[in-house]
């Protein structure tokens, strides 16, 4: 007579099965716990505000003058005496030759043009244009000093318009930035204190920040040598009951 063999499952695919069963099972538990967590977490996001006028310490200011003549050799004879009244006129007026730069002449031949007919009518044959640039940290003289420039247009020199578009610069930012931060940061947490306040809230730790980008602007068009200076700081802080 046949004897039936009963078919038995092995007991390491029991085992597996079972401990693919509590893996889940643990995974689905700790997904809800981290929602309800996530839930729970209440956190308030604020900006903070510095700003602070300062005054430029660095001025750049070219001095451009233009002249012509229908002799070369005359023309650059007169730009180099124009050149040496300009860096007399700065050394009179309290400048050092280190501040003041002579950049090379730009000559134009207008019979040289290969364009337009204008050089048949011309009176002088050549033009030319010369900039001495002041570069100095004494701000304060380079803008008394440009109230002054109509002594040179006195002695013959024709100053361009554009030397007057002098620049400003504050280069001492990275003074100012740890102290600048921190009143942002006081600020931010301020408003963060008063929306806490307002929520029946207790203002926790701080989530995330972010420092923000320092901008240097003129005061206004008129004082181009006052400078504000401003940084918007962003932070995140944990609120609690």
């Amino acid at each position: 007579m046949a004897t039936e063999k009963t078919a038995s499952i092995p007991a390491y695919t029991i085992l597996g099965v079972l401990l693919f069963a509590g893996l889940c099972g643990l995974g689905y538990q700790l997904a809800q716990s981290a929602l309800q967590i996530k839930q729970l977490e209440r956190t308030v996001e604020v900006k903070g505000l510095s700003e602070r006028e300062v005054k430029a310490d660095i001025a750049i200011w070219p001095i451009t003058f233009s002249i012509a003549d229908n002799d070369l050799s005359a023309l650059y004879q007169s730009i180099q005496e124009k050149n040496t009244s300009v860096l007399e006129f700065l050394k009179n007026n309290g400048f050092t030759a280190d501040e003041a730069s002579v950049s090379a002449p730009s000559v134009v031949d207008k019979q040289a043009r290969e364009y337009g007919n204008t050089s048949a009518n011309a009176r002088y044959r050549y033009t030319a244009s010369s900039t001495i640039t002041v570069y100095s940290s004494q701000v304060d003289k380079v803008r008394d000093t440009m109230i002054k420039i109509v002594e040179l247009g006195q002695q013959g020199i024709p100053i361009a318009g554009d030397s007057y578009n002098t620049q400003f610069i504050y280069s001492k930012l990275n003074e100012i930035k740890p102290a600048m931060i921190e009143e942002a940061t006081k600020s931010a947490r301020e408003a963060a204190n008063k929306f806490a306040k307002d929520s029946d809230s207790t203002l926790g730790k701080i989530k995330r920040a972010n420092q923000g980008t320092f901008s240097i602007e003129n005061r206004d068009a008129g004082t181009a040598h006052i400078k504000k200076v401003r940084v918007v700081s962003k932070v995140e802080y944990y609120l609690s009951d």
